[in-house]
C-alpha cells in the first residue's frame, strides 16, 4: 500500500494554500503577494482573503497574475457561526468560484441568524471548493467544533501565522482525534501570510498533478496526492506487510504515529530511508509519518488507513 502522492501521475507542485491581501487584513496588494511567492519558487499561490462584509467579501480574482510557470487557484477564508468559545469560525476554501454567494458575515463576530460554519462549508464544498478546517489550536476550537465541519477534506495541521504571531501553529491534536472517530481527512500546512510580520514561506504542500494547472491541482488536493512540509521532501511511503518504509531528503527523524499513544521512531544522521515495523499499530485504524531534518523542520504525510 503506497499513498496516493507516490503513485499518482506527474511531479510535484509547491503551493500555499491560506494567504491574505490588501483586499482584506493583508498588507500587500494581490499582484505583489503572486509577485513574492513566485520569486521565492513556488508553483502556484491560493489568496485567501476574509470573506466578510468589513471587507465587501471578497475573492481575489487573481487570474491575471498566472503564467507558464506559476498560477493561481481561487479562494477566500469563509466566516460563520459561532465557536464553543464564541468566537466565529474560521474555514478555508480553496477552488471557489468567483460568484460564491456570500453569507450574512458582517465582520469577525458571530451574529444572530448567520449561517453555521457547518452550512456554509458545506456550500463551499458544494461549489467546487477543497475545504480545510483552519488553525484549530490559535481558535481555540473545541473537538465538537471540529466535527462539527462534516465537509471538510482537510485540517489545518501547521499555520506558519499562527506560529510567528501567537506559538499557537497546530492542528495536529485535533487532526488525530477526527481520524481515530473515523474521519478520512487529509492534512495541509499554510502560511496564512498577512505580510505585516514574518509569516511567509514557512509552510506549503506538495502536490502531485500532471500539469500546474488549476484545475488538476485543485483535483489532486481533493484527492489526498499531496504532502505538507516546511522544508524536507517526502519521496515515497509505502506499507507491505507489518512495516513501512519511507524515502526522503536528508532528516535526522522519521516518526510513525497511530490511533491514542501509539508512535515510533527511528533517529540517525542524514537519513534517506528507514524502515519501521509497524507490531506497535496492530490495533490503530490509520498511521502517518513525521521526518524532521538537522534544522528541526518538518514534513507530514497524510494518512494512510490500514487494512
Amino acid at each position: 500500500m503506497t499513498l496516493s502522492a507516490f503513485t499518482a501521475p506527474g511531479r510535484f507542485y509547491r503551493g500555499n494554500l491560506h494567504t491574505h491581501s490588501t483586499l482584506s487584513d493583508g498588507v500587500l496588494a494581490p499582484e505583489e503577494v503572486c509577485r513574492r511567492y513566485k520569486a521565492e519558487g513556488y508553483d502556484f499561490i491560493a489568496l485567501t482573503d476574509h470573506f466578510v462584509g468589513l471587507f465587501g467579501y471578497p475573492i481575489a480574482d487573481t487570474r491575471g497574475f498566472r503564467d507558464n510557470s506559476f498560477t493561481t487557484i481561487l479562494g477566500a477564508e469563509l466566516h460563520s457561526g459561532a465557536m464553543e468559545n464564541g468566537l466565529v469560525m474560521h474555514v478555508l476554501a480553496v477552488g471557489l468560484p468567483l460568484d460564491f454567494e456570500p453569507s450574512n458575515s458582517p465582520d469577525f463576530l458571530a451574529v444572530e441568524g448567520q449561517e453555521s460554519a457547518a452550512e456554509i462549508a458545506q456550500r463551499a464544498r458544494d461549489a467546487g471548493a477543497f475545504v480545510a478546517v483552519a488553525h484549530p489550536q490559535w481558535s481555540g476550537m473545541t473537538l465538537a467544533d471540529a466535527r462539527a465541519i462534516e465537509a471538510a477534506h482537510a485540517v489545518e495541521v501547521y499555520n506558519h501565522s499562527c506560529a510567528v504571531g501567537a506559538d499557537r501553529p497546530d492542528g495536529f491534536h485535533t487532526a488525530d482525534l477526527l481520524l481515530s472517530e473515523g474521519r478520512e481527512l487529509s492534512l495541509i500546512a499554510t502560511d496564512d501570510a498577512h505580510f505585516s510580520e514574518p509569516d511567509s514561506f514557512g509552510g506549503w504542500v506538495m502536490v502531485k498533478a500532471e500539469a500546474n494547472d488549476p484545475d488538476l491541482l485543485l483535483q489532486a488536493l481533493k484527492n489526498g496526492d499531496f504532502y505538507a512540509s516546511q522544508g524536507p521532501e517526502l519521496r515515497g511511503v509505502e506499507v507491505e506487510g507489518d512495516r513501512i518504509r519511507v524515502e526522503s531528503s536528508a532528516v535526522e527523524a522519521v516518526i510513525v504515529q497511530g490511533h491514542g499513544q501509539a508512535a515510533l521512531a527511528v533517529h540517525g544522521a542524514s537519513m534517506t530511508r528507514a524502515e519501521l515495523k509497524l507490531a506497535k499499530f496492530a490495533d490503530s485504524p490509520w498511521i502517518r509519518v513525521t521526518v524532521v531534518d538537522r534544522a528541526g523542520n518538518r514534513a507530514w504525510s497524510n494518512p494512510i488507513w490500514m487494512e
